[in-house]
C-alpha cells in the first residue's frame, strides 16, 4: 500500500513535467523494479493502461537509443506509433475530395456554387463541409488546405497587357537618346502624374513616430471628402541630368493642359537656370493618361511650349504597359511617398511643403508649387492647330512614340 502511494505521488509530480514518451518509459521502469505484479500496481497507482506500460517495457528492450527517441521524418517521435486518435482523412475518406472541390479554382466542384465564387474563408468552408456530413472544424480545414498545397496569398501584378513586338527596341532607343542628350549637356526630363491624394484628415499608409499610446486620429478613406478640400493631383517633372525635380499640385482634373503647365513651370522655376545653354529638351513619358501619345491636345500644348521656349522639344514614349520603367517612378515619386508616410495631408499647402522638403542621400532636390488653375475636360485640338507640317517631325521608327516639336517662329 505504501509503495502504491509513493508511485502515485511520483506520477503526480512527473506528469506535469514529462511528455508522453518520458512518462511511458518511467512507468515501465517502475513496473520492472517491482517485479511480479508491477504492471498492475503501477497501472492502479497512475491510471495508465496496461497497454501503455507494456509499450514502455518493449521500448526498454530496444538496443541503442530508445524507440521513442528515433527520428521520424526529421522530427522526434513523442507518441508511440499508432497512438492517439486516427486522422480525419483516415476516418472520412471523402473529406479531402470535397474540400478540394470547394476551393479548386479551375475545373472541379460546382462552378455555380456561391461559396466557390464569393468566399473561401476557412470558417465558411468548414460550415459547407459540415452541411455535407463531414465532422470537421475550422482549424482542421486550415491544416487540410495546407496538406492540399493551398496557402493564403495576395494577388501579384505580373501582367502588363499586350506586349508590343518592338518594346525592347523602343527601350534601347530611349536609352540611346537620353545618353546622347546628357553627353551634350542638354536637359532630359521624365514626366508623369502621381496618384491623386485625398486632402484632409484622412489615413495615410505606413507609420510615423508619435508619443506611445497617442496615435494621430484620422478618418478612413471610405469617408466623404471634406468640403472645400477635395483631392490634390501632383504632376512631377524629374530632371535626369541635374538630379532635381519639380511637382505641381493641381486642384482640378489631371488634364493635358495641367501636365504641360507643370513642364512650363519647371522650366521657368528650375530648368532655365540649370540649363542656360540648352538648345533642345528631351521628354520621356508613358503612353497613357494626360500625356498619351494619341492626344492631339498633348502635342498642341507642347507646341505652344516649344514656341515659348524657342527650343526644340523631343518626346519619347514608353510602350504600352511599361509606365513603371519611367525613371520618375523610382527617382522622385517613391521618395515623396516615403517622406510623407503616416501623415495626414490636411491641406494642399501641406502637400506642397512635404514634397518640397523631400531629399535623399544622393542629393535629390525637389521644388513644388500649387497650381490653382482650373482645366476643362474633353477639349479637342482642332485640325488647323496642327496643320503646319514643319512644326512636328516624326521619326521613321514608330513616329507615334518618337517625334520632335520645333518652335514655329524659327520656320517662318
Amino acid at each position: 500500500m505504501i509503495e502504491l502511494m509513493a508511485i502515485e505521488a511520483k506520477y503526480r509530480t512527473l506528469s506535469k513535467r514529462l511528455d508522453e514518451a518520458s512518462l511511458r518509459m518511467w512507468a515501465a521502469v517502475e513496473a520492472r523494479s517491482l517485479g511480479r505484479g508491477g504492471i498492475s500496481a503501477v497501472g492502479k497507482a497512475t491510471g495508465l493502461s496496461r497497454t501503455t506500460i507494456y509499450a514502455g517495457l518493449a521500448e526498454l528492450k530496444e538496443e541503442g537509443t530508445a524507440k521513442s527517441e528515433a527520428m521520424s521524418g526529421g522530427r522526434l517521435r513523442i507518441r508511440a506509433s499508432g497512438g492517439g486518435r486516427k486522422k480525419l482523412v483516415d476516418k472520412d475518406a471523402g473529406l479531402l475530395g470535397d474540400l478540394d472541390a470547394l476551393v479548386e479554382p479551375t475545373s472541379r466542384g460546382d462552378p455555380m456554387s456561391p461559396l466557390r465564387w464569393t468566399c473561401k474563408s476557412s470558417y465558411r468552408l468548414a460550415e459547407e463541409l459540415q452541411r455535407r456530413g463531414h465532422r470537421v472544424s475550422q482549424r482542421s480545414v486550415c491544416d487540410l488546405l495546407a496538406r492540399l498545397g493551398y496557402s493564403l496569398q495576395s494577388t501579384r501584378r505580373t501582367r502588363e497587357g499586350e506586349r508590343h513586338e518592338d518594346r525592347n527596341e523602343q527601350f534601347a532607343r530611349i536609352a540611346r537618346t537620353v545618353a546622347a542628350y546628357q553627353e551634350e549637356g542638354e536637359p532630359v526630363i521624365s514626366v508623369d502624374t502621381k496618384k491623386k491624394e485625398l486632402i484632409g484628415e484622412f489615413e495615410n499608409a505606413s507609420k510615423e513616430w508619435q508619443p506611445q499610446g497617442k496615435p494621430e486620429e484620422v478618418r478612413g478613406h471610405h469617408d466623404f471628402l471634406e468640403k472645400g478640400k477635395g483631392k490634390g493631383s501632383p504632376h512631377g517633372v524629374d530632371d535626369l541630368t541635374a538630379h532635381t525635380g519639380w511637382v505641381s499640385v493641381g486642384i482640378d482634373h489631371d488634364t493635358t493642359e495641367f501636365a504641360v503647365e507643370s513642364i512650363r513651370r519647371w522650366w521657368r522655376e528650375m530648368g532655365e537656370a540649370c540649363h542656360p545653354q540648352a538648345r533642345r529638351l528631351l521628354i520621356t513619358a508613358d503612353c497613357g493618361g494626360s500625356n498619351a501619345y494619341r492626344l492631339r491636345l498633348w502635342r498642341r500644348e507642347l507646341q505652344k511650349l516649344a514656341d515659348e521656349m524657342k527650343r526644340e522639344i523631343q518626346v519619347c514614349h514608353f510602350p504600352h504597359g511599361t509606365r513603371k520603367w519611367n525613371r520618375i517612378e523610382h527617382r522622385l515619386f517613391c521618395h515623396i511617398t516615403a517622406h510623407w508616410r503616416g501623415r495626414p495631408l490636411v491641406s494642399r499647402q501641406v502637400v506642397v511643403n512635404l514634397i518640397g522638403s523631400t531629399t535623399t542621400r544622393e542629393g535629390l532636390r525637389i521644388q513644388a508649387g500649387l497650381d490653382e488653375n482650373t482645366c476643362a475636360r474633353g477639349i479637342q485640338a482642332a485640325d488647323e492647330e496642327l496643320a503646319l507640317p514643319p512644326a512636328i517631325e516624326r521619326d521613321a521608327f514608330h513616329g507615334e512614340w518618337n517625334y520632335r516639336l520645333l518652335p514655329r517662329n524659327q520656320h517662318h
